[in-house]
């Protein structure tokens, strides 16, 4: 059997527009969670995906190994069964029990991980870490042209 490299995606500002959720939620709310927004129930629920992201996993779930690594904050119980809902409902069957919520991604093995920041072990992953939103890769086209 030939062996699939295996890649990992982030969620939050990879996979998901964690921005596109701030016109859902009421302004005393976003006042209150200010500089904390990640804490704040729901609002993983609320997300869109990242523009050209759905097309960009599906291509990459039919050449390699994909899973989705993300972070949950700690104090936000409602972020890691809305984040398992966010999966189940954009990426469906090619995502089936494909989520690994971590606070240390360094601790997986695979050959790529794309994440937009280095936080949380993600800056050692022992894969090549692919920058998401740096001058290299800037959206999801300059991905896909460096993977395939």
């Amino acid at each position: 059997m030939l062996y699939k490299k295996i890649i990992y995606f982030d969620m939050d500002n990879v996979l998901v527009d964690f921005k596109s959720a701030f016109n859902k939620i009421e302004p005393d709310l976003l006042r209150k969670f200010d500089g904390q927004f990640d804490e704040i129930p729901g609002i993983f629920s609320l997300m869109e995906p990242l523009e050209g992201a759905l097309e960009a996993y599906k291509t990459l779930s039919t050449k390699f190994d994909t899973y989705i690594l993300s972070t949950a904050p700690w104090e936000n119980s409602s972020a890691w069964s809305d984040k398992n809902k966010w999966v189940k409902r954009y990426l469906g069957k090619s995502a089936y029990k494909r989520l690994i919520l971590s606070h240390n991604k360094h601790l997986n093995i695979g050959d790529y991980l794309i994440d937009d920041r280095t936080a949380n072990g993600a800056g050692q992953f022992t894969g090549e870490h692919i920058h998401f939103g740096s001058p290299q890769f800037p959206k999801w086209q300059s991905v896909l042209d460096y993977l395939l």
